[in-house]
């Protein structure tokens, strides 16, 4: 039977010139080996010379390798699973994108995107699914407003205009047209934040009645003051709903020559009635369609106040 028991170094040489140490007083119990650990091929025992050296290294100059604890079998064949997987990625990158897509929710299929770590990124499923809400959105708004056919539709129409003052006494000398000079009647209302908003005086044209006559009566019932039209300005039509009914207003303007009467706003439906010059109307009137009436207005005014020079109409005073 091999002795496996290590030497202990002894004292140092002896009277025989013999190495010591090599008794059973100096040696030492064999070290257990630690579990899961085994001996480098190839290393040799301590050769005893009492000089305690340590065990050998392999060939390389390194130590002994070890193996862990819980890399068996199973382990190494997991770890070439991974690599197989691998290589076929690298092999099929299609595939593998595809993969990729359908994990992250962007197969059509897959009605239930998983959410990404921020749920901002370009492309994640957050984002996806808003942009989707929004189309649907604005789908159901575009369906509903087309939906309801069945509402009540009705025409209605209006006439209205400006009353001019002071045509033919702008015109002078030379036939230049002063338009700060000529002034016309408008009338302002307040609207739900309380702002005072001016525009033309109109009003509702009655069953058979010509709408020149409905604009002399609104524009006397509104402003105070009598005119005669004589000149068309132009045509407004909007839609617009009340008490679930669908409108369509069509409203005439029309050129006004004043006759007589002083302003007033007796009318419950206006606030305050006043004289703009010409020259300044654009600016005063609130709404559009009504300013650009206003610039036809400032543009035809030269030759219309010639007209009235010509033949010989005064203002009245």
């Amino acid at each position: 039977m091999t002795d496996n028991s290590r030497p202990t170094p002894g004292p140092g040489p002896t009277e025989g010139g013999r190495a010591g140490g090599g008794g059973d007083n100096g040696s030492r119990p064999r070290k257990r080996r630690r579990r899961g650990s085994r001996p480098a091929s190839g290393a040799a025992e301590s050769s005893g010379n009492g000089q305690g050296e340590k065990e050998p290294k392999d060939g390389g100059g390194n130590r002994p390798g070890r193996r862990r604890r819980g890399r068996g079998k199973g382990s190494h064949q997991s770890q070439q699973s991974q690599q197989s997987q691998q290589s076929q990625k690298s092999q099929n990158p299609q595939t593998s994108q595809r993969s990729r897509d359908a994990g992250n929710g962007d197969e059509p299929g897959d009605k239930t995107p998983r959410k990404s770590g921020s749920g901002r990124g370009r492309g994640s499923g957050r984002g996806r699914n808003q942009r989707q809400n929004t189309s649907r959105y604005r789908q159901n708004q575009r369906h509903s407003q087309y939906a309801n056919t069945a509402i009540e539709t009705r025409d209605e129409t209006s006439a209205g205009g400006l009353v001019v003052s002071g045509m033919a006494e702008a015109v002078g000398a030379d036939g230049s047209v002063d338009m700060s000079r000529i002034y016309v009647a408008l009338i302002g209302r307040l609207d739900r934040r309380g702002r005072l908003l001016w525009s033309m005086p109109k009003g509702h044209v009655e069953e058979g009645e010509h709408q020149w006559s409905t604009a002399q009566r609104e524009v006397w019932e509104e402003t105070g003051i009598r005119g005669e039209a004589f000149e068309e300005l132009g045509v407004i039509d909007y839609w617009f709903v009340s008490d679930g009914v669908r409108i369509h207003k069509t409203v005439h303007h029309n050129l006004l020559r004043y006759v007589d009467g002083i302003l007033n706003d007796e009318d419950p439906e206006v606030t305050e009635v006043t004289w703009v010059p010409m020259s300044e109307l654009i600016e005063h009137l609130a709404y559009a369609d009504e300013r650009k009436l206003a610039r036809i207005a400032y543009d035809r005014m030269p030759d219309l106040a010639r007209k009235e020079a010509d033949a010989g109409r005064a203002t009245p005073r």
